[in-house]
């Protein structure tokens, strides 16, 4: 098993006060009552239009507001590599360690899979993709995280950039510190805005149109925000 900080509980001083606690939108009922409403995820019915992207309120989405409960039960991880078809459901970390077989199962979805090759993933970078999958399931979106892009080779990256493929030449993909994600039916600027309320590094949004939308590229490098 391996040892590693956890995001947000340097210490118990740190956890928040009640006040800082998320709060659930409320919606109102019938003779002025009110009652919480969470954004669910649902699949449209056959022969519907696809459902509009989820969009709810950014303010719900502040990882800053997690209590310290929540980054001390054990963590699991649901991936799916469309790339491949790969998909994948491990606790991988219990009891402030990570546990090495799972790790090295997430590390092998998270490889090149064009290069053909894995290699180690920053385990901050899989506290941050758990702390997004399970903030969002907190609101009743249970959705497994896709993984557009996870380690690359430099032949890989070069590769892509060549193409035209938006990839920095000193990419963090190379060094097991980056991965383009999106959520289905999630709006991609309120998945960005929650990766970014973790502080742990860059956050790139990618609009593009179509169907399955664009992505968010969540790094453990420096923090700063950009449009790609």
């Amino acid at each position: 098993m391996i040892s590693v900080p956890l995001i947000g509980c340097g210490s118990a001083s740190a956890a928040p006060s009640a006040a800082d606690k998320p709060k659930r939108p409320v919606q109102a009922g019938k003779a002025g009552k009110s009652a919480p409403a969470a954004p669910v995820a649902r699949a449209p019915a056959p022969g519907a239009a696809a459902s509009t992207e989820l969009a709810p309120p950014p303010d719900i989405f502040d990882a800053q507001a997690l209590d310290l409960d929540f980054w001390l039960k054990p963590r699991v991880l649901t991936m799916i590599r469309p790339q491949s078809g790969e998909k994948t459901k491990v606790l991988y970390w219990k009891d402030g360690q990570v546990i090495d077989a799972a790790y090295q199962e997430l590390c092998h979805l998270m490889r090149d899979v064009n290069g053909k090759e894995t290699a180690p993933i920053d385990p901050k970078l899989f506290e941050t993709l758990w702390g997004t999958q399970a903030f969002l399931e907190r609101y009743g979106i249970e959705q497994p995280l896709e993984i557009l892009s996870g380690y690359r080779t430099s032949r890989s990256n070069d590769k892509l950039r060549e193409a035209g493929v938006p990839a920095a030449r000193q990419s963090l993909h190379i060094e097991g510190k980056a991965a383009d994600i999106r959520i289905a039916n999630l709006n991609s600027e309120v998945l960005g805005g929650l990766v970014r309320s973790f502080r742990q590094g860059g956050v790139g949004y990618y609009y593009r149109s179509g169907p399955r939308g664009g992505w968010i590229h969540a790094d453990t490098g420096l923090k700063r925000t950009w449009k790609g």
